[in-house]
């Protein structure tokens, strides 16, 4: 904690110094104006006018005017965005302008979105040289997901390691786990990411904005963002003076997924509010090969929500959330006779045994024994200060995670394992004045972990966990060129607690000839330097190109230098490595894109070098066979130097004057090898298969007086074969390739000249094709002796219906 303070303190006097030279600043101001369209000269209604740094901004009336009040006078960047039209963004110097009126083009397709992930301040996407995709609201809403995560893997690059339909956890260009930093209202989600069917904790319908970035972003993020990032944002907040809400409701027909939404909005002189309530419920899925897959249903529920302030000065603004699920653990057993699932029961208080399920179990909304109860609890403070034409930008957040595992049927509420970590994040950055064209920003961010083991079985000790990274990011513009580049220390201190057991497994203070030295103290730092330096170039307005160089850091989690026990979850006895050593990774990324009146493209390439992979193998017995601990098949965490390479490419054909007709493309590709090794051993685990997708989508936005923004699209999902995997000792199999199509519909309904509801249908994997991808983990399941087949296959042909019904309380 010394250098944590000694570092806070620094920044503190440095940004002192910087605001010595500059004058401070409460200044009033507004900006106003008129927004209008390029062909007609007619004006807009409903145009968003954001300025992002700011999280304020306006929507333009039926006149096409618009007016943001209680600015600061500072330089700023300005977004203007709707649907059917070209994106707008802006800097603006409010100290001399307070008038600015806009023309907007149609357009339609949008590459040059404004993006805040991994910056210091909002920019342009094209002119940033990291990798950035992003998801808006009206794609989340417009896709058919059981998850957030579900509905992110649809994206080029993305993939997702799946336990069942509720449980899923990102893959960013091959690699996940914690490599992979997931951000929620600002911090770093923290909710023991290493266990394989640990999922991401976030209510998917609080969600309105997806930011993913591809890469080594240990500069802003440190340790574990060595895959990158993916930053989930809450709507911006509403104008002054305007109270919203919405009602959402969604039912999926494969698994009976019942969910429904509900939020209040609102900014009255400054004060704005958003409350949310969420809640999902599901029965087991189904396939055309198991039926209905036994257990594999879940319960999700959250109540979260902001309050703040948006003030001249800057802002300030309270995230908060409570999230709750429960989801059953499929662990596939299977009667030998008729290969239907069994259920385990209990005849007493001391016999088990197992049956077949019913119908019943299968369209039960309550998961049965083993299953999970995990809870999450959040509460985030974020605040920006205008200093001058400088910001000054601290987050502090508190995060709680419950997750507990109930595994025993003849004591079905007791649990066995709990663990309950608790996370302090903390983060502050000084913005310097814009000079020149020229950005320098500097910080210091981190976290404080402690983690403790609450029930009676236990698969990792009880540990705590600090690590603080200092940074200095600058930009450079000149004229169409935009270099940038930063560089970051990292120091990381993990610190675990002896635990000795008795006989008959209980924790004991004491030690003996008789007890078991289940983990053994040990306190171990880990530091590194990362960095990244890249440029931008707009060769044209249509046609741009990016380049960047980045360093990545990433020190071992908890399980990976210390686990010693069974995780029900996995079905494995797990096994880690205390000495083994952190990540590092150099990455290069190019990227050439077009944006034209006929073509949408762009192609992003990369090659990552990694020092120190951890990864998780299964263990070969002296026999031959499976290496087997307390029954379960044992894994041990073991590292080596890989490589990856790869990358994506997208296009999108939209001829004119048909601009409504897009034939959408994409192929995705990750080839991963471990190097020096033999061909058992030469391929990394969890490598996506190649994938290819088209889509046909015909847009309308106005298909009658009464229907508007309608759609329609067809698509075809191809994964291909997958046949480079880590074969030894059965850790991996392959996967052979299928195709899979989808289908949807959707349109705002129109009232009164203001949109009643929206309705959204979709159709996943129409033709009901069995398969199992590549990344799932139900793929190893046990044997159906009938059939021959092996694991649980993924879910079947799904409809899902998805209600919007918007609510204006006062213009």
């Amino acid at each position: 904690m010394k250098k944590l303070f000694m570092l806070l303190s620094i920044l503190v006097c440095v940004a002192n110094a910087a605001i010595s030279k500059n004058t401070f600043t409460t200044s009033k101001t507004s900006l106003s104006g008129k927004i209008t369209d390029k062909t007609s000269g007619e004006p807009l209604i409903g145009v968003s006018i954001y300025l992002p740094d700011l999280k304020t901004g306006a929507i333009s009336d039926a006149d096409g005017t618009y007016k943001i009040e209680n600015l600061p006078t500072a330089k700023v960047l300005v977004q203007l965005s709707l649907i059917g039209y070209k994106l707008i963004a802006e800097n603006i110097d409010l100290a001399t302008t307070t008038s600015k009126d806009f023309v907007m083009e149609e357009s339609v397709n949008e590459l040059n979105e404004i993006v805040v992930t991994g910056l210091s301040k909002a920019a342009q996407k094209n002119r940033t040289p990291t990798p950035i995709t992003t998801i808006s609201q009206t794609q989340l809403l417009q896709t058919s997901a059981t998850n957030i995560i579900d509905a992110l893997a649809t994206q080029p690059g993305v993939s997702q390691v799946t336990t069942g339909s509720g449980i899923s956890k990102p893959v960013i260009r091959g690699l996940g786990y914690n490599r992979v930093v997931t951000v929620i209202d600002g911090i770093r989600q923290e909710g023991q990411q290493w266990g394989d069917e640990h999922g991401i904790e976030v209510d998917e319908f609080s969600v309105n904005k997806v930011e993913i970035l591809k890469g080594p972003a240990s500069l802003s993020y440190g340790s574990d963002a060595m895959a990158g990032v993916i930053n989930m944002l809450s709507a911006p907040t509403l104008p002054e003076g305007k109270i919203i809400g919405n009602l959402l409701a969604n039912y999926q027909t494969n698994n009976g997924l019942i969910g429904y939404s509900g939020n209040f909005a609102g900014n009255q002189k400054g004060f704005i509010w958003d409350v949310r309530y969420s809640n999902k419920i599901a029965h087991s899925f189904q396939n055309k090969f198991d039926g209905f897959v036994f257990n594999s249903g879940y319960k999700e529920n959250n109540i979260g929500g902001i309050i703040g302030l948006n003030k001249s000065w800057g802002y300030s603004h309270l995230h908060f959330s409570a999230y709750n699920l429960t989801p059953g653990i499929v662990e596939g057993e299977r009667d030998s006779a008729t290969g239907q699932f069994l259920k385990p029961i209990a005849f007493n208080d001391s016999t088990e045994d197992a049956a077949i399920a019913t119908d019943q179990d299968f369209n039960s909304y309550t998961p049965s024994t083993p299953f999970q109860k995990i809870h999450h609890y959040k509460a985030v403070l974020n605040n920006s200060f205008i200093l001058g034409n400088g910001s000054l930008k601290t987050t502090i957040g508190f995060q709680q995670n419950q997750r507990q595992e109930y595994a025993d049927i003849l004591a079905p509420n007791d649990y066995g394992l709990f663990f309950l970590l608790n996370t302090i994040n903390y983060d502050a950055k000084y913005i310097f004045p814009e000079k020149n064209n020229f950005n320098l920003s500097f910080g210091v961010n981190g976290m404080q972990q402690t983690s403790q083991n609450k029930g009676t079985e236990f698969l990792i000790p009880e540990y705590s966990l600090f690590d603080i990274g200092v940074f200095a990011v600058a930009k450079k513009t000149i004229n169409k060129l935009d270099i940038s580049g930063g560089v970051r220390y990292d120091s990381r201190n993990e610190k675990a607690k002896d635990l000795f057991l008795n006989p008959d497994g209980e924790q004991v203070e004491s030690t003996d000839s008789l007890t078991f030295h289940q983990f053994t103290a040990f306190n171990t730092n880990f530091t590194g330097v990362s960095g990244s330096i890249g440029a931008t170039y707009q060769f044209t307005e249509k046609i741009f190109t990016k380049v960047n160089i980045s360093r990545g850091f990433r020190a071992p989690n908890i399980a990976e230098i210390s686990a010693n026990g069974v995780h029900e979850g996995t079905i494995n006895y797990i096994i880690g490595v205390p000495t083994l050593k952190a990540d590092n990774s150099m990455q290069f990324d190019f990227a050439l894109g077009l944006n034209s009146h006929h073509i949408t493209a762009e192609v992003d390439l990369f090659s990552n070098s990694i020092t120190n992979f951890v990864f998780l193998s299964k263990l070969q017995s002296v026999a031959g066979g499976d290496s087997i601990t307390d029954g379960f098949s044992t894994f041990k965490y073991s590292s080596g130097d890989a490589s990856l390479m790869g990358g994506e490419i997208s296009i999108d054909i939209h001829p004119h004057p048909l601009d409504w007709l897009h034939f959408e493309n994409s192929f995705s590709l990750v080839q991963s090898i471990q190097k020096n090794q033999p061909d058992s051993t030469k391929y990394l685990p969890f490598t996506p298969a190649p994938k290819f997708s088209s889509e046909i989508r015909a847009n309308a936005k106005k298909i009658s007086k009464c229907i508007q923004n309608g759609y329609i699209n067809i698509e075809a999902d191809n994964y291909f074969m997958q046949n480079k995997y880590y074969a030894a000792f059965g850790t991996e199999t392959g996967t052979p390739h299928y195709t899979l199509f989808n289908l949807g519909v959707g349109a705002d309904f129109v009232c009164k000249k203001r949109t009643c509801f929206s309705l959204y249908i979709n159709v996943n994997n129409i033709t009901d094709v069995a398969y199992q991808s590549h990344l799932s983990r139900l793929k190893y399941g046990a044997v159906n002796n009938v059939t021959g087949r092996t694991g649980v296959y993924n879910m079947g042909r799904n409809i899902s219906f998805k209600l919007i019904v918007p609510l204006d309380f006062k213009k």
